[in-house]
This record gives structure tokens, C-alpha cells and sequence, in this order.
């Protein structure tokens, strides 16, 4: 039942992942080598392609930042219509009358005023950490994106290989079903002739009918395995792909690793290598926050024309430049002691990313004695379960031999064609658990990159 439920939402996926792929003509048809489907999904496969955007995205970060540092120019514009013009209230001994206050008004009508500002960052401890920060987020998403090309390139590689496993037991099952259809038909020849009797005709019927039954369900199967690896690949599905490698090209021997370099093994994980930029962002946010003590100097300048008149039309005939250059100097001195737990909230979390580290260390390193104990069982399974398929195959020819000459029985026939077909299937599946492991071998050694 969850095997089923599995596939339902697999083939959902796929649908779904075929629809919303329009840039590629359906019925398109593609050949193509394993090699030829990792490209395509380096180009396709919309995980990678966003991590590309994500590095895009990480430049224009980058510039935004730096742009902090570069003069910041700003224009200003008001008008004023003063509908009841301010009244001040002034004391009465200016008017030789102590002891009141007098009422007068100060200004005009109309009031304008045009100007443009400037800054400059003369030094700022929190701006030059930012850029460097803004650097390492860049290097972050660069490696994120080969993360992404990793993961696109072992996901396809084993849809690849799980087509080229369905395509042989379908190979393997035509062989069986064409072998048993001569010996389905001999028999019922000798039947009508009164040799064998009607049993054994039907018992070699159930059996040819169960096999092509196996090779109908394993069809089905293939169709999806190719769905998947389109899918895979950021292709449609509707797109017709025809795999150009073969289950003989591939040479299992070439990825046996020796293990005195287990020890070093996480540094060519991507892994570890984005935990590293992790740390680094971390060691620039504290530093961030140690900054936040010094002092920061700004430069400053502004131009202004103000205009002033009673009457509209006039207003901008006569104007009131003003002008200032100057430096602002900000010394940081009490703030609740607020800079000083940030410091250590950055130093806890320096530590904590560092003991991660050391995690992640011991668990490449596992991963990496484990991945290369299962490729070596895998290959070792995989010879035995070649050898028990010919010593299966031999014992129905011998089988076939017997029962044509009449020394043997149909059921023994049966038996040994239900053990080549059990063969067969631990043979595939022993073929497709090495396929498997070869891949997650080359990514555990850091050798898909």
C-alpha cells in the first residue's frame, strides 16, 4: 500500500513538474548519455537555476552594500501658503508698554525653499564589516549553488541508472518468456500427439501468462522510472528521451577508495565547505557588534535657496542662499550595556557554529567508512547473485533437455524457470543497489562537483 501511495504521488510530481516546464516543445526527442542529462538538469533543473539567481541576487547585495559607502546626495523642495501667518507675542516694554505683551507677526505669505544635501562616510567600523559580510553571503550562495548542482547530478544519475536496471529485467524477461513459449508450444504439440498429458500444457500456460504479466507490470514501471528522470532533469514530461549509455560501460572497480584518507574526508564535502562560510558570516556579525563601540565620522554639506515674498508671482524673483560644509562625529557611550550582550550573543553563536563543525566532521567521516563498506558489499553481492543466475539459467536448460527427451517432468521445468526468474530479479535488483552506492560513494569522496 505505501509502495502504491508512493508511486501515485511520484507520478503527481511528475505531472505537475511537465506542466510547468512550457519553454521545451512537446514531443521534443532527446538522446542522450548520462552525462548529456546532468548538463541538461544543471541548466533546467529549476533548484539549480534559483541558485544561480540566488549568486545574482548575492552581487546585487553586494553593490547595494558598497553603495553605502559612496557620497549620498539628496534634493529637497517645499512650498509654503501661510493662511494665518504666526502671531509671536513680544514683551510690551519694547513699545513703551511694561508690564504686557504685544502681538506681531513675523513673516510672509509665501515661503519656498530648494535644496541639496550631501554625505559622506569619512570611517565607520559597521560599514567596512558589512562589505566584508556582504562578500562572504556572495560566497555563500556560490556554494550553495554547487550544493545544488551536486544534488541535481546524483538525483539524476540514479534515475538514469534505475531506467538502464528496468530496461535489463525487461531484457532478462523477454529471454525467459521467448525460451518458455518454444517449450509451452513443443508441449502441446506432444500433447495433441498423446506424449505429455493436458496438466503439463497447463502448467507451463500459467506459467508463460505469470511471466508476461511481469514483463506487462515491468513496462509500466520503465515508463515511469523515464517520467522520474525527466522530472529529474527539469525536462517535460511529455519530451521523448532515449538513454545512449549502456549497463556495460559502467566500471564499478574504478571507485574503490583507500582508506588512510578517510580521516580528511569532510573537507571535500560541500557540506562542510558551506558550514565554513556559515562560520565566517558568524565571526563578521561579532566582529559587527565590537564595532558598534568605535566612533564614526561623517562628512556633511548642504546648499540651500530660500524664498520669501507676500505676493505669489514674486515669490521666486529674489532669493536667500544659505550654505554649510561640516563633519558629524557620533561617540558611542552608554547604551544599557545593550552592545555589550550582543557581543556575547555572537560569541555563543560563533561557538555553537564551531561545535557543529566538529559534529559534521565525525559524521562525513562515517558517512564516508559506511558508503564505502556498502559500494564493496554491494559489488560482492552483486558477482554472487551473476553466478547463482548462471547456475539457475544452466539448471533449466538441463531441465528442458530432460523433459524433451522424456527423463524429466514439466514441473521440474517450472521450479527451475521460477528460480531463473528469482534470479533474475536479485540479479537486477543486486544491479541497481550497485549502481546506488557507486553514486553515493563519488559524493561522499567529494568527487561529484
Amino acid at each position: 500500500m505505501k509502495h502504491t501511495i508512493r508511486i501515485g504521488v511520484l507520478l503527481c510530481l511528475a505531472a505537475l513538474k511537465g506542466f510547468a516546464q512550457p519553454t521545451q516543445p512537446a514531443g521534443q526527442t532527446f538522446s542522450f548519455t548520462v552525462a548529456d542529462c546532468i548538463k541538461y538538469a544543471y541548466e533546467h533543473q529549476d533548484t539549480v537555476v534559483n541558485a544561480a539567481l540566488d549568486i545574482r541576487s548575492a552581487e546585487y547585495k553586494v553593490k547595494e552594500t558598497t553603495g553605502i559607502g559612496l557620497p549620498q546626495i539628496n534634493s529637497s523642495a517645499a512650498f509654503t501658503d501661510y493662511l494665518k501667518i504666526p502671531t509671536t507675542l513680544l514683551p510690551g516694554e519694547f513699545f513703551g508698554a511694561p508690564g504686557t505683551f504685544v502681538p506681531v507677526q513675523f513673516g510672509v505669505k509665501y515661503q519656498s525653499n530648494l535644496g541639496a544635501s550631501l554625505s559622506q562616510i569619512v570611517f565607520s567600523g559597521s560599514y567596512l564589516v558589512g562589505l566584508k559580510a556582504s562578500r562572504t553571503y556572495k560566497e555563500l550562495s556560490q556554494r550553495n549553488y554547487t550544493r545544488s548542482r551536486i544534488e541535481a547530478n546524483v538525483q539524476v544519475t540514479k534515475a538514469y541508472y534505475q531506467v538502464l536496471s528496468g530496461a535489463e529485467r525487461i531484457r532478462l524477461l523477454d529471454s525467459n518468456i521467448v525460451q518458455l513459449k518454444q517449450t509451452l508450444d513443443q508441449t502441446a504439440a506432444q500433447n495433441k500427439q498423446g506424449f505429455v498429458e493436458k496438466i503439463d500444457v497447463d502448467r507451463l500456460q500459467v506459467q508463460y501468462e505469470d511471466l508476461v504479466t511481469t514483463r506487462e507490470n515491468t513496462v509500466r514501471l520503465l515508463a515511469l522510472g523515464y517520467q522520474m528522470l525527466k522530472f529529474q532533469m527539469g525536462m517535460p514530461i511529455e519530451a521523448n528521451l532515449i538513454l545512449k549509455d549502456k549497463l556495460t560501460d559502467i566500471n564499478f572497480q574504478e571507485n574503490v577508495v583507500a582508506p588512510e584518507t578517510d580521516s580528511t574526508l569532510y573537507r571535500n564535502r560541500i557540506e562542510y565547505n558551506l558550514m565554513e562560510t556559515q562560520l565566517k558570516l558568524n565571526q563578521l556579525d561579532l566582529q559587527r557588534y565590537k564595532s558598534n563601540y568605535l566612533p564614526s565620522l561623517t562628512a556633511v554639506g548642504n546648499y540651500t535657496y530660500s524664498y520669501q515674498n507676500n505676493s505669489f508671482s514674486n515669490l521666486y524673483k529674489t532669493s536667500f542662499p544659505a550654505a554649510y560644509i561640516g563633519l558629524q562625529l557620533n561617540i558611542p557611550i552608554f547604551s544599557g550595556f545593550q552592545r555589550y550582550y550582543q557581543v556575547k550573543q555572537a560569541q555563543v553563536t560563533v561557538q555553537k557554529t564551531q561545535n557543529d563543525m566538529f559534529q559534521v566532521r565525525n559524521a562525513l567521516n562515517l558517512q564516508g567508512s559506511s558508503a564505502k563498506i556498502t559500494y564493496i558489499n554491494g559489488l560482492q553481492s552483486l558477482n554472487s547473485q551473476k553466478r547463482i543466475r548462471e547456475v539457475a539459467a544452466e539448471v533449466l536448460r538441463v531441465a528442458r533437455i530432460k523433459y524433451q527427451q522424456g527423463v524429466g517432468s514439466s514441473v521440474e521445468v517450472i521450479q527451475a524457470q521460477q528460480s531463473l526468474t528469482q534470479a533474475d530479479d536479485k540479479y537486477v535488483q543486486g544491479l541497481l543497489e550497485a549502481l546506488t552506492s557507486k553514486v553515493d560513494l563519488d559524493r561522499v569522496y567529494g568527487r561529484i562537483q
